[in-house]
């Protein structure tokens, strides 16, 4: 079967995770984007992308959310292998956050989330939409956790992982992190390096960050930084190349300390760099720093 000349990106998530945020991203970069679209139209819409089908990409985003019937999301996964036999070049991409965030964007923005009926709370609610949702969050190629970031973050960070310079080769980005802050949650592999020289006891270095050079001449004198630069550099070597050959299209490696200020920006910068010669597609983030 001729394949379908076309990228077609899938978003789902939970309410109030910032959807509809993404959505309007796709739509302002030219993609015609459906929102809310039943699972059972899914057939009906590759016939008619086979009908329409010209030689010119075609960019289509698609919004799946819990507003669907029940029984039609458990039959997700067997609408992406029909997407497979059709051979339509599709991502998945499912958005989420706590319930300590959504609960605080519904407050904030007086909306009502879409499955608080009747006596059900809204705690009750984010928690049935997640049990709902379970099988589209299962087969996402990327997850994103959206509960620390703010409208132009979002869009930032979607804009990073949804387009991608190379589409022929993964989008891989390296996140530093304080522990004291809570690790990510949607991260593929979270490093500790919190056992490293601390620069933050030495006065001097304290008000400054892992980028900074007396911070970095700081922890290039300690052996035992070098030696888990070393580690973390050759497991990332061997193992990435594994996820790549599975079709993982999107990879997110955290590497935290304590304060996500020092240790962890330090090595994310110097893995990432020296990965780059390997992987064009690489993004850096430094989450306590933002």
């Amino acid at each position: 079967m001729k394949q379908i000349n076309m990228n077609l990106i899938i978003i789902s998530g939970l309410s109030g995770s910032g959807k509809s945020i993404a959505l309007h991203l796709l739509e302002d970069m030219d993609y015609y984007c459906v929102d809310n679209l039943p699972i059972s139209m899914l057939p009906a819409l590759i016939k008619e992308l086979h009908k329409n089908n010209t030689q010119q990409k075609q960019n289509i985003a698609i919004g799946i959310d819990a507003r669907n019937i029940p029984d039609r999301l458990n039959e997700f996964e067997s609408c992406l292998d029909e997407l497979k036999e059709h051979k339509i070049n599709y991502k998945v991409f499912y958005l989420e956050a706590n319930d300590e965030t959504i609960i605080k964007r519904f407050s904030e923005t007086r909306r009502k989330h879409p499955l608080s009926q009747g006596r059900r709370s809204l705690s009750e609610a984010i928690a049935k939409e997640r049990k709902l949702l379970e099988p589209i969050a299962d087969c996402a190629d990327l997850r994103l956790d959206t509960s620390i970031t703010n409208v132009h973050q979002l869009r930032e960070r979607l804009k990073e992982r949804l387009i991608k310079d190379d589409e022929s080769s993964a989008s891989i980005l390296f996140e530093s992190f304080g522990f004291k802050h809570g690790a990510p949650n949607n991260a593929d592999f979270v490093f500790d390096v919190r056992c490293l020289s601390n620069p933050h006891w030495v006065p001097e270095l304290r008000p400054q960050t892992g980028k900074d050079k007396a911070v970095i001449e700081f922890l290039e004198s300690n052996t035992d930084v070098n030696a888990m630069y070393q580690d973390i550099l050759q497991f990332l070597k061997k193992w990435i190349p594994e996820f790549i050959a599975e079709n993982r299209s999107y990879m997110t490696i955290a590497i935290g300390c304590t304060g996500g200020q020092h240790r962890s920006v330090y090595l994310t910068e110097k893995i990432a760099t020296e990965l780059k010669k390997y992987y064009p597609n690489i993004l850096v983030r430094h989450r306590e720093l933002e």
